[in-house]
């Protein structure tokens, strides 16, 4: 450690091959993802090259001074996280059950009471043209025939609702 503290990289390269399988396993035991701990550990080492000058042999050996310092690098990454890190993504959780999610439904739900609104927003004529022609599929000759009414006057009444209901939707 004297030779490190002394700035010797080669004594850093030394301890390196000696002690970074172990110093990688406490990482990875910590952290549970080897990229992590790679990153960690190599951490530890700039740590060890910055402050190898305050190792004390009186207290502890070198093993455990370098555990010591990859376990709290390690812990504080694991912090770092924050407590959703333990978590297991809502994604992950949910069960394919081959029906709409309460996000879709809601949506939906939404989406109609909107398009509601809307339609009673326009007068009774073309609220009526507009639900029978696309709720209940009734072509526009059918509807001019139902309506007493040329094709022409029908589509257009069908043309300005849908305009209105475009406008009234996007607000």
């Amino acid at each position: 450690m004297a030779r490190i503290a002394a700035g010797e990289r080669d004594a850093l390269r030394q301890l390196y091959d000696a002690t970074s399988a172990k110093l990688f396993g406490v990482c990875l035991r910590i952290l549970s993802d080897r990229e992590e701990s790679e990153d960690v550990l190599q951490d530890v080492y700039v740590t060890i090259w910055r402050r190898a000058d305050r190792f004390d042999s009186g207290r502890a050996s070198v093993m455990t001074w370098l555990s010591t310092i990859a376990r709290n690098r390690a812990i504080d990454r694991l912090r770092a996280r924050g407590p959703m890190a333990y978590a297991e993504p809502v994604d992950e959780l949910e069960i394919a059950d081959g029906s709409d999610s309460a996000e879709t439904l809601l949506s939906a739900a939404d989406d109609r009471n909107r398009l509601s609104a809307c339609l009673g927003e326009l007068d009774d004529r073309t609220e009526k043209v507009i639900r029978t022609a696309f709720f209940e599929g009734v072509t526009y000759e059918a509807l001019a025939k139902r309506m007493d009414a040329p094709l022409g006057t029908v589509k257009s009444w069908i043309r300005r609702g849908l305009a209105k209901l475009k406008g009234c939707l996007q607000s």
